[in-house]
């Protein structure tokens, strides 16, 4: 079963901090809360992922909320897989993770994002980063 890496719990925590400040400085909302308790839990059991199957539903909610504002795939429409390539030069992810890309639950897509971000080695993470980077330093 997919899981939910801690790094991604952590981003949705500080996605609803933004969304929804605490009102007082020390109470959190539903969202902040739900998400910061399974975190808690997390670091306190030393686990870096948590089943999404077995997160509670409030959790869930925010963490899928922050999840749909995150980029959907990371393809930069250079396709290596098509010219049959095991891995896919542009974007970083195997030939059957393209192709099932669609069928992915979104924890399987945050853990290919995950682990071809850890890689580095994909164009989208190097030549073309760096051409963004010169654009905005010209710009």
């Amino acid at each position: 079963m997919p899981a939910i890496h801690i790094t991604d719990i952590e981003s949705a925590i500080n996605f609803w901090r933004h969304r929804e400040p605490s009102p007082d400085g020390v109470r959190l909302p539903a969202p902040t809360r739900a998400l910061a308790e399974v975190y808690g839990l997390m670091v306190y059991y030393r686990f870096t992922e948590v089943d999404e199957v077995s997160m509670p539903a409030v959790a869930k909610e925010a963490w899928l909320t922050w999840y749909h504002s995150t980029p959907d795939t990371p393809c930069i429409a250079i396709c290596s897989t098509s010219q049959g390539d095991a891995q896919c030069k542009g974007c970083g992810r195997s030939f059957e993770e393209v192709q099932r890309w669609q069928e992915f639950s979104p924890a399987q897509k945050r853990s290919t994002w995950r682990r071809i971000t850890l890689e580095a080695s994909a164009w989208r993470f190097n030549k073309y980063a760096e051409r963004a980077a010169e654009r905005k330093a010209q710009g």
